[in-house]
């Protein structure tokens, strides 16, 4: 039996700069990782006036997803949230509802317009990689530049999915994880 598990890293408070780097997770029990999404919030956590269910663009404009050496995607973003040049955060935002929930329709969750106010976030698909990679040691890091420098109290999430694969046996009752 297969399924996708998540694993949520959070770095609570970033550095006042404009360029970032972000090591994540380093561990060798991350197996085939799929899909990263990145996001960050800004005065939003413990705060109840706030919505904690949008996340703010912190004026970003690259954003560079490494494991081990391979990174993603190949080519910069070139995001200007001023100047709301973000559709190619859209666009891997919608190839990845569609690949993800297995449609072909073009209907996602958030329309263009409301993904710019609720959700700027980036969904990176590293799907396609070696295969040392996905079986050995593998060092998750996120480097990420902005056009300003990141406000107080920002807080980085990234949301790691990768692939399991469990063997049940109904008649002795075990689980076994196989990756």
């Amino acid at each position: 039996m297969s399924f996708r598990s998540w694993d949520l890293q959070e770095f609570p408070l970033l550095q006042s700069t404009t360029k970032h780097s972000w090591t994540v997770k380093t561990t060798t029990q991350l197996k085939k990782p799929r899909y990263v999404i990145f996001a960050l919030q800004t005065g939003r956590k413990s705060n109840i006036t706030r919505a904690i269910t949008r996340f703010d663009d912190c004026k970003l404009t690259n954003v560079k997803l490494y494991l081990n050496s391979e990174f993603y995607p190949y080519d910069d973003l070139n995001l200007d949230f001023g100047k709301k040049r973000y559709a190619i955060l859209y666009d891997m935002y919608t190839r990845f509802c569609k690949s993800y929930y297995g449609s072909n329709h073009d209907e996602v969750l958030l329309p263009i317009d409301k993904f710019g106010f609720c959700g700027p976030f980036v969904v990176i698909d590293c799907s396609r990689q070696s295969e040392s990679v996905k079986t050995a040691t593998v060092d998750v890091r996120l480097e990420f530049d902005c056009m300003e420098d990141i406000s107080a109290n920002t807080t980085a999430y990234c949301l790691i999915i990768h692939d399991r694969v469990v063997e049940y046996s109904p008649l002795t009752n075990v689980v076994r994880r196989i990756t």
